[in-house]
């Protein structure tokens, strides 16, 4: 073909589309969005094809455009030369010419049209002119819009992309790739999870599944994790994922909105940070300090820490301040004792802390030796082998603690009333993060607050081993028998954390073989009540050699009672006759006693109660009833019988029951009474007196028989 331009031969061809036949009259590309014209001049000027879209476009058919001379055709007289002399250049030289041009339509109108015209050549050497039009405002548009659109992209701060169905980077913007911390040509063809393999984004992954799926958008989703660009912090990203169709809706894959909001993310942290810390201190004073038992107070401190703080958690107290209620920390290592350890779960590394109750010292690089001699806390974040070994006890406890996991360490001294009174030890495990500034701070914080609980405690502690130590020396030491009586008697203090009070008994002997028995609670505790009770007591066996009628004696002790301001206190007072087998008893408004006679169910004195003393005012009365050999008078404290949840008729009740046996000794009676009535935290002193009635023997041995028996 002589002369004539030879075409490329085209070696690829397209892949042939399964698509219905219909589908080619859908606009469905940016020529269609266009509507791109063709049109077809011979060398003279003259139409020869005429397109759809140039009769759209210019509003001549095509009967009356081909065949026609294009420049009067379609342009206006002033702009025809200028066509002319364009299109003369085309077909002679071959360059292809661009412009644009106002152009009459059908109907008369103007439409500024963008040309493309260039020179093509047949087989047979003749030249052609292919003019591509369009209209200028729709082009401009679509460029504009296309200029926004890549400007938009790139330069947006929020990250884009486009990925298809397999989930391949088809498209990335700058600010995705940043994100990401990988180049925007290594997203390109590669599986989200190649660039984000991190396990955070499996959930992220399953989303973008769901919405090819479903075509359901999803709006900010919160992924959290780390990616090449920061690989030792986490960032927090707001991700909306939408399913991409043509017009046909077909699934094209997804695009993918990313927004950064790590600071968004951290400031929520540590809002919520502040937030579980306040928490966690006031569930600290809500639950540190709701007793005055050392032991109890050291391990509510173990579980407030526990998991919420650490892993594991144990409270030591110095031996001396136990002792002593004082700091003395000596010349050697401190003595400490164990008060409580807590674990968040079940784990070897509780065999490596001491367990409460033992005593133990630490050697000198220990935190604990340390924070006692410094009285500052001390915080390892990252422990190695070298500080397992500092923080474990010995060896072996190192090797468990290496094995539980144990990475980071924190202890705190207890310090209140400006004396170290013990330290606190906490640990992570399982909890990855390090103690930091902030947990220490915390810490600190529980520990002043509960120190000073413990502290009470222990003080507590003290008062009440000195109270209970005068009460008991106040209390007498009975012999088992008097004249004609069998006696055993108990005192039992209040629980640990209630004060000892102003309970006694007592049995004093008098002329004649009688014997006279009390018990009586002075109102209050602590060593005041006890100190009161035991002037009362000294009053009462002064009192008893006077040989008074229990009235009487009552009356005075009123009368005492009243220079004791502000006590008061119950008392009963009785005295027994074993040659007239009779008892005289009087009661200042105390709990009736127990009669429990042979063969007949135990049954309460009705008695006048009377009025405590210390009240004033009220006469006392006595009364007398006959007790033989083998009758049971039980006397007895409130702390007895009274509790705070049961109504005293039915603990009375149950006292009476448990006194039906009749054939226990006096000492086994007192132990089953404690035992079946009496509650191992009983808030109340608990002072227990029982006589039994014996015949009466002469210094022969024999039985000695009553005269004037009534």
């Amino acid at each position: 073909m002589s002369g004539a331009e030879q075409r490329p031969e085209q070696t690829d061809r397209p892949e042939p589309i399964d698509r219905p036949a219909d589908d080619a009259a859908v606009p469905s590309g940016l020529m269609d969005l266009l509507g791109v014209a063709a049109v077809l001049l011979k060398a003279d000027g003259r139409v020869d094809m005429w397109s759809p879209q140039a009769e759209q476009l210019f509003g001549y058919a095509r009967g009356e455009a081909v065949g026609q001379y294009a420049a009067p055709l379609l342009l206006h007289p002033e702009q025809q030369d200028a066509a002319i002399t364009l299109f003369a250049d085309v077909m002679l030289t071959g360059r292809s010419w661009a412009g644009a041009f106002p152009v009459r339509l059908k109907d008369g109108s103007t439409r500024m049209v963008e040309f493309r015209n260039m020179r093509l050549t047949d087989s047979d050497g003749d030249h052609y002119a292919l003019g591509l039009a369009t209209d200028r405002n729709t082009l401009r548009q679509v460029e504009r819009n296309l200029a926004l659109s890549t400007r938009l992209v790139s330069q947006a701060p929020i990250g884009l992309a486009v990925l298809d169905t397999n989930l391949r980077y088809l498209a990335v913007n700058p600010a995705l790739a940043a994100m990401h911390g990988v180049p925007e040509p290594d997203h390109l063809g590669q599986n989200m999870r190649e660039i984000l393999p991190g396990a955070p984004f499996l959930n992220a992954e399953a989303v973008m599944r769901e919405v090819l799926a479903s075509g359901v958008p999803v709006v900010d989703l919160q992924v959290v994790g780390r990616t090449s660009a920061d690989l030792d912090n986490d960032h927090a990203w707001a991700v909306s994922v939408y399913r991409l169709e043509d017009a046909h809706g077909h699934v094209l894959g997804i695009a993918n909105v990313v927004v950064d909001v790590t600071d968004r993310y951290r400031a929520a942290k540590k809002a919520d940070e502040a937030q579980r810390r306040l928490r966690l201190m006031a569930n600290g004073s809500a639950r540190i300090g709701t007793t005055l038992e050392v032991e109890r107070t050291a391990q509510e401190l173990a579980d407030v820490l526990v998991p919420d703080l650490a892993d594991l958690a144990a409270v030591d107290l110095l031996d001396s301040v136990l002792q002593t209620g004082r700091t003395d920390l000596g010349e050697g290592p401190p003595l400490f004792r164990a008060m409580a350890v807590k674990t968040a779960y079940p784990t070897e590394a509780a065999r490596a802390i001491v367990p409460p109750g033992r005593l133990t010292t630490y050697h000198a690089d220990h935190p604990a030796s340390h924070v006692i001699r410094t009285r500052r806390p001390m915080l390892i974040s990252h422990l190695d082998g070298k500080d397992l070994g500092r923080i474990a006890a010995d060896s072996d406890a190192a090797r468990v603690l290496a094995r539980a996991g144990v990475h980071s360490d924190l202890a705190v001294p207890l310090i209140a009333r400006g004396q170290v009174i013990g330290v606190m030890g906490l640990a992570r495990a399982r909890n990855p993060l390090p103690f930091d500034d902030d947990d220490l701070t915390l810490a600190c914080e529980l520990a002043s607050s509960a120190a000073l609980s413990i502290d009470n405690a222990v003080l507590h502690l003290h008062i009440r081993s000195a109270a209970e130590t005068l009460q008991r020396s106040l209390l007498p030491q009975l012999p088992p028998r008097h004249p004609g009586l069998e006696v055993a008697a108990r005192y039992r203090p209040a629980q640990a954390f209630s004060e000892v009070g102003g309970d006694w008994y007592d049995v004093i002997p008098l002329d004649g073989d009688r014997t006279a028995l009390t018990v009586g609670d002075v109102m209050g505790s602590g060593i005041p009540a006890a100190t009161a009770m035991g002037r009362l007591r000294t009053a009462t066996s002064t009192l008893a050699d006077l040989d008074l009628d229990p009235a009487r004696i009552l009356t005075h002790l009123d009368k005492i009672t009243h220079g004791l301001d502000p006590y008061i206190a119950t008392c009963l007072y009785a005295v027994y006759d074993p040659h007239a087998a009779r008892l005289h008893v009087a009661s200042a408004g105390h709990l009736p006693p127990v009669l429990v006679r042979a063969g007949e169910p135990p049954a309460l004195l009705d008695l006048p109660t009377g009025t405590p003393l210390g009240v004033g005012g009220v006469p006392f009365e006595t009364t007398t009833l006959p007790l033989e050999p083998g009758d049971r008078l039980v006397l007895y404290t409130d702390g007895l019988v009274e509790t705070r949840n049961d109504p005293i008729d039915e603990r009375l009740g149950d006292l009476l029951r448990l006194l039906t046996p009749s054939d226990d000794s006096t000492e086994e009676t007192c132990d089953r009474l404690l035992r079946q009535l009496r509650h191992p935290a009983g808030h109340d002193d608990v002072a227990l007196l029982i006589a039994r009635a014996q015949p009466l023997r002469t210094a022969r041995g024999t039985e000695r028989r009553r005269q004037g028996r009534v």
